[in-house]
C-alpha cells in the first residue's frame, strides 16, 4: 500500500478506516468499574482479616446504561497474603475495616448519585442558619413568558424599568455607576435605595446565605455566598481565576462575537442545548481549538467545586439549588434523567451539577448590560459566580430591576435566580479591574423536547387530535403558574417537610 509523506518525511494513509464498536460494551459501566476500584484503592488496605469476604464468592457485575439500576459493592476487596500482615488485635482490625469499609462505600454512593442524577442529601440546618430574608415587592406570578410558558419572553435588551428610569444603556457596555443608581428612583425599591443598599451591603461578604423572596413569600433567588471553607479564596477561586486568563490566551473568539446582547466581553459556552433552529437537542458546537480550552476548563477542579457548590453539594459541605428549591430540583432532576437516558451521547458539563449547560465569560472586564435569559427554562435557576479582582463595593453589583434591588456581589461568591424571568444588568467595574463570569443553566426547550415525547413542537401538535390540542393550550396557560409553585416558601423550607 502506497502513503502519502509529509514534508517533515512522515507516512500516512489516505484511507479512512471503518469504525469498531463493541455492543457488548458500556462505557458508563465501565467508569463505575474504575471508580470503584480506585475507591477501594484508596480507602480500603488489602488485609484478609480486615474484610468479611468470601473467596468463593464472584464479585457481582454491572450491567445495562442506566446508573441508577447499577450496584458498588465497594467492600468486595482481593485479600492479601496473611504473611505481610502484622499481628494486629481482632477487635482493632475489625473497627477500622468497618470504617474504611463505611467510608468507601460513601464515595462510591456520591459518585452513583452524579452518574444516575439522583439528588445529593439535603441538609435543613443550612436553611435554619441562612441569613435574614431579602423580601421584595415582585410578583412571581405575574406573567413575563412564552405562552407555552416554557421559556421567556425575547428582548432586546432593554427592560421598561430601565427605560423609565432614563437608565438604558447607549452601547455594549454599562455605563452607570453606583452613584447613579443610588441618585435615582428605582422602583419597585420597597424602602429609600440608600437604606436597600445598606441592609443588602452583607449579603455576599459572608458565607451566609441569604434567600430573596417574592410577594408571596416565595424563595425565588438566592444570594448564596460562598463555603464556609478558608481555603476556598486561595484554592477555588484563584484556581479558577488563574484558568481563565490561561484560557483568555489560547481561545480563538471574533471580535464580532464578544460583541451580543449581554455586553462586550469573550463567552465559551458548552453543554447541551435545544434552541436557535436546532432540529433536535444536542451539543453546542465549538471550533477545534476553543473545544480543548472547554475541555480544561470543565476538568479543573476550580470549576468542579464551584459547579457542585451551586448545584448541592461541594465535598462535604452546604449546598445551594437543592437545598434552597427541592422541589424544582427534583423537577429538574426527573427530567434530565430521562433525557440523558434517552442521549446516551451527550454528556453534562459537569457530574456534580444538574444543569446541561454553562458559560465562561472571559472578560477580562464582565459585566452585563440589561437583558433577560429568554432561552432558558421559563421558571428555572440560572447560577452565576462571580470571579476576577475587583473592589465589589464600588462596581459588579448584580442589579435586579424587576425586584428594585442591587446586590454586592464580591469575587468567589454565587447568586442564583430565575434569569429568563427577572431583568438583570451589573453596575461597571473601575479602570484597571478584572471581572469574570460562570453561569450554569439549561434551556427551556429542552424540557418541552421532554415533555412533547421527544419530538418537536411542530411534530407532537401534528399527533395531536383538536381536543388534545385544545387541552394542551390550556395546560400551556397553566405551565407557568404550575413551574412558579415549584418555589418553596420560607416556612416549608425551615421546617424540613419537603
Amino acid at each position: 500500500m502506497n502513503f502519502r509523506v509529509t514534508r517533515s518525511g512522515r507516512a500516512f494513509s489516505p484511507w479512512e478506516a471503518d469504525p469498531i464498536s463493541s455492543p457488548s460494551f458500556d462505557i458508563a459501566t465501565a467508569v463505575i468499574h474504575a471508580v470503584e476500584a480506585a475507591v477501594d484503592d484508596d480507602l480500603v488496605e488489602p488485609n484478609a482479616s480486615d474484610v468479611d469476604f468470601d473467596s468463593r464468592q464472584e464479585n457481582p457485575s454491572l450491567s445495562g446504561t442506566d446508573a441508577s439500576n447499577t450496584s458498588i459493592h465497594a467492600s468486595n476487596v482481593a485479600p492479601a497474603s496473611s504473611s505481610s500482615a502484622s499481628p494486629t488485635p481482632r477487635g482493632a482490625h475489625d473497627k477500622a475495616g468497618s470504617k474504611r469499609r463505611h467510608a468507601a462505600a460513601r464515595q462510591a454512593g456520591k459518585v452513583r448519585e452524579h452518574l444516575a442524577l439522583l439528588p445529593p442529601a439535603r441538609r435543613p440546618q443550612h436553611i435554619k442558619n441562612a441569613g435574614p430574608p431579602v423580601e421584595t415587592r415582585f410578583n412571581l406570578m405575574k406573567e413575563r413568558v412564552a405562552s407555552t410558558g416554557w421559556i421567556g419572553l425575547r428582548d432586546d435588551g432593554q427592560s421598561m424599568q430601565e427605560e423609565s428610569a432614563g437608565f438604558e444603556e447607549p452601547g455594549w457596555t454599562p455605563t452607570h455607576t453606583l452613584p447613579d443608581i443610588l441618585g435615582q428612583k428605582l422602583d419597585p425599591l420597597p424602602t429609600q435605595r440608600e437604606e436597600s443598599l445598606a441592609c443588602l451591603a452583607d449579603i455576599l461578604t459572608t458565607p451566609t446565605a441569604r434567600p430573596i423572596t417574592d410577594a408571596t413569600g416565595r424563595v425565588f433567588g438566592l444570594s448564596g455566598g460562598h463555603p464556609d471553607d478558608p481555603t476556598w479564596m486561595a484554592e477555588v477561586h484563584d484556581a479558577a481565576v488563574e484558568a481563565l486568563e490561561a484560557a483568555c490566551a489560547r481561545c480563538k473568539v471574533s471580535e464580532a462575537r464578544t460583541y451580543h446582547r449581554h455586553g462586550n466581553f469573550a463567552p465559551l459556552t458548552a453543554g447541551d442545548s435545544y434552541g436557535g433552529g436546532q432540529m433536535e437537542p444536542g451539543a453546542l458546537v465549538n471550533g477545534v481549538i476553543n473545544a480543548a480550552v472547554l475541555c480544561s476548563l470543565m476538568s479543573n477542579l476550580a470549576f468542579i467545586c464551584l459547579a457542585g457548590f451551586a448545584t448541592g453539594e461541594y465535598l462535604t459541605s452546604k449546598g445551594l439549588f437543592v437545598n434552597w428549591s427541592p422541589r424544582l430540583f427534583d423537577y429538574y432532576a426527573s427530567r434530565m434523567r430521562c433525557f440523558y437516558k434517552w442521549y446516551t451521547h451527550l454528556q453534562r458539563p459537569f457530574l456534580n451539577s444538574i444543569w446541561s449547560a454553562c458559560t465562561f465569560n472571559l472578560g477580562p472586564r464582565t459585566c452585563c448590560i440589561g437583558h433577560r435569559d429568554f432561552g432558558n427554562l421559563a421558571f428555572g435557576w440560572c447560577s452565576i459566580t462571580a470571579l476576577g479582582d475587583y473592589d465589589y463595593t464600588k462596581g459588579g453589583h448584580l442589579i435586579l430591576w424587576d425586584c428594585g434591588l442591587v446586590l454586592e456581589f464580591p469575587p468567589g461568591t454565587t447568586i442564583i435566580i430565575p434569569s429568563t424571568a427577572v431583568f438583570h444588568s451589573n453596575i461597571p467595574i473601575s479602570v484597571g479591574e478584572q471581572r469574570y463570569s460562570f453561569t450554569q443553566y439549561t434551556s427551556g426547550g429542552i424540557f418541552r423536547w421532554i415533555e412533547h415525547g421527544f419530538q418537536s413542537e411542530e411534530a407532537y401538535f401534528a399527533s395531536l387530535s383538536p381536543e388534545e390540542r385544545v387541552k394542551e393550550r390550556e395546560e400551556a396557560r397553566a405551565r407557568w403558574e404550575g413551574g412558579a409553585s415549584l418555589f418553596c416558601t420560607l416556612d416549608e423550607l425551615k421546617s424540613g417537610s419537603i
